[in-house]
């Protein structure tokens, strides 16, 4: 039996982003997870890779990042799942080929009990594509205690049933500019994004909604109480990561008990050195981001 020392499960995809010139793993929940642990939170990951070579890399990869790989499945029928990534300057779309292994994740009682011993579940959208991981996330939200949605919408993966049973099921929601408006006018919510999100958390009984707003910052909505950060400047690389990177800075310290000024300061110095650096999860310390956040001018 393992034994659960962790703080956080990420639920979802994994998968290679496929680039002009090279392959990088990726996956948000994968990303999230990936920074949690760096940044000192130990999380485990609950996905599904295919029996091929790719597979057996990404196994290699949790290793080498110090992820762990005991609740990732294998699937001897779909493959691994691989993203065609196009990057046009700091812009990337995803052609995201389906079916793949984490189409296929199955419910099982060693995840069960890994998510009734774990406080916080973060899981996303795209993972919860396809009917098979659809119904084992939602019997895990059942048994979740804090639910994290990182909504990460990737076109034309998502259905308004699908995301609004999640929204329904969440705690916290993170999201950029782009969701927020996106999903407004689907709900038909109205305003400027103070007022769209305030509709969100009304909706849906959220206890914090987090919302990324690119070079404008982002704003954190706290049970009633708002926090903002402008963001800082910095020499964009690329922005593959950038959110998910943000996201697990602000719950390292939010967890920790830190104040959510404080969180939502580092998830942006976070977001934006991940953003100077090719790919989504580059090797750094706690340190270097706080001697970054001291660099860094501030944006206004």
């Amino acid at each position: 039996m393992i034994t659960n020392t962790y703080k956080a499960v990420c639920f979802g995809e994994v998968l290679w982003d496929i680039l002009p010139d090279k392959r990088l793993p990726g996956g948000a929940p994968m990303n999230v997870a990936y920074h949690l642990n760096q940044l000192g939170v130990p999380a485990a990951m609950i996905s599904r890779v295919g029996d091929d070579e790719l597979g057996k890399e990404l196994f290699d990869y949790f290793t080498s990042k110090k992820v762990t790989a005991d609740f990732i499945q294998t699937d001897h029928e779909y493959d691994t799942s691989r993203v065609l990534a196009k990057v046009e300057g700091n812009h990337v779309t995803y052609d995201i080929v389906k079916p793949v292994a984490w189409d296929f994740i199955r419910y099982s009682r060693q995840i069960q009990q890994l998510i009734t011993d774990t406080p916080y579940f973060i899981f996303g959208s795209l993972g919860a594509r396809s009917e098979v991981s659809r119904q084992t996330l939602y019997e895990l939200l059942e048994v979740a205690r804090h639910k994290v949605l990182d909504i990460n919408l990737r076109k034309p993966h998502y259905e308004q049933s699908t995301l609004d049973h999640l929204l329904r099921h969440a705690d916290v929601l993170k999201l950029n500019e782009d969701e927020l408006h996106l999903l407004s006018d689907w709900f038909g919510f109205k305003g400027n994004d103070k007022e769209l999100i305030t509709a969100f958390q009304d909706k849906y009984h959220l206890n914090m909604i987090l919302t990324t707003r690119g070079d404008k910052g982002a704003i954190v909505l706290n049970d009633g109480q708002w926090y903002e950060h402008p963001g800082f400047k910095v020499v964009v690389a690329d922005t593959i990561g950038s959110g998910d990177s943000f996201l697990a800075a602000f719950l390292s310290r939010f967890i920790n008990g830190n104040p959510i000024a404080e969180a939502l300061t580092f998830a942006s110095g976070l977001g934006a050195f991940i953003a100077t650096k090719q790919g989504a999860c580059p090797v750094y310390t706690p340190a270097e981001i706080e001697m970054a956040i001291q660099s860094y001018p501030a944006n206004g």
